[in-house]
């Protein structure tokens, strides 16, 4: 769903810009009040495992693909403001370190992905997670919220290029949610398996303080009311372990998977392609990137030039998005951490 550049007139790509910095402000703002600093490395980490999976297309047509977007997931384990943060990130890494979208469309990707899609998926996982309680009712609401903010995303991508004079919106409708109808049920899978695994595996990730209490074994807890060895029920333990093994992961998944995914046009390419609409090289790549279209320079081999520039990706957006976050999160910080709740 990366609209490179050439398929959006100037009047859109400015307004949607205007729009995308706007919401970017306002979710750095709130970051800034609200996320818990020991949980910054976690927003890095989050960014760092987006910019890899969406590396990992996945077959839903012949000759068709899609990637996971990550938003509702992130928003799920920090909040609908940090989601927005760590999916623009994501989009200017991939825009300026490897020609992937448009750097004129950059605020349209942004307003689309990282503001229409978290935002629209966290209320629809807000209501749901209250509506079916427990742990099943929020990975359920999580499953149903990531479908919807791909949906969305893509309604609002076809509305930009409609606007735009690509194609029709009658056309461009049916066609972009159609397709990503399908993609969004890839997303919703994905989503829920990984949060099925941070809840039995690291429950204080995922949850309020209360459920990362419950979660203690009961040993544990004897230990924190008998004098032993303190448990701290809110999650406050340094994450030091947690983050490099999770972003050795990031980047494994970059550089030996990544160069296996499925090479189909994703649903935006398909599209475009069907209506007949032709996008120069020119218009594609208006500026000199480091790493073209996933590919490391001087490196013979396609497989291993594409896995190299993923790791290389993964590793500079983890730094971008912690780097950013520490740079705004305050000092001090309320005892009691809300995880993914805002």
């Amino acid at each position: 769903m990366h609209i490179p550049d050439g398929l959006l007139d100037v009047k859109t790509a400015v307004a949607m810009g205007v729009l995308s910095a706007t919401g970017l402000g306002v979710a750095l703002r709130h970051v800034r009040l609200h996320l818990p600093a020991k949980r910054v490395p976690l927003l890095g980490l989050s960014a760092a495992f987006v910019f890899a999976a969406q590396m990992l297309n996945f077959p839903v047509l012949p000759g068709v693909s899609g990637h996971l977007i990550g938003g509702m997931l992130t928003a799920a384990l920090l909040g609908p403001s940090a989601a927005v943060v760590v999916i623009s990130a994501v989009l200017i890494v991939q825009c300026f370190l490897l020609a992937d979208g448009g750097v004129l469309a950059l605020g349209a990707n942004i307003f689309n992905m990282a503001l229409v899609g978290s935002a629209g998926g966290w209320v629809v996982y807000y209501l749901v997670s209250r509506a079916v309680k427990g742990l099943f009712g929020r990975v359920l609401a999580a499953t149903f919220a990531s479908w919807v903010a791909v949906v969305v995303a893509a309604v609002a991508c076809a509305g930009a290029l409609a606007t735009s004079g690509t194609a029709s919106w009658s056309v461009l409708l049916p066609m972009m949610t159609g397709v990503h109808m399908l993609i969004g049920v890839g997303e919703g899978v994905i989503t829920a398996m990984v949060l099925t695994f941070i809840a039995k595996t690291r429950p204080e990730m995922w949850g309020d303080a209360a459920a990362a209490k419950r979660s203690q074994k009961p040993e544990a807890r004897s230990q924190e009311m008998g004098g032993g060895q303190t448990v701290n029920p809110t999650g406050t333990e340094r994450w030091g372990a947690v983050i490099v093994l999770g972003l050795l992961i990031c980047v494994g998944l970059a550089l030996f998977v990544g160069p296996f995914a499925c090479g189909w046009d994703d649903g935006l390419e398909v599209t475009v392609q069907q209506k007949g609409v032709h996008v120069s090289e020119a218009a594609e790549h208006l500026i000199k990137v480091p790493m073209p279209d996933y590919k490391m320079p001087g490196l013979g081999d396609g497989r291993v030039a594409t896995g190299v520039a993923g790791a290389v990706g993964t590793v500079v957006v983890f730094g971008l998005a912690w780097v950013l976050a520490r740079s705004l999160v305050r000092k001090m910080k309320p005892a009691v951490d809300v995880g993914g709740s805002e």
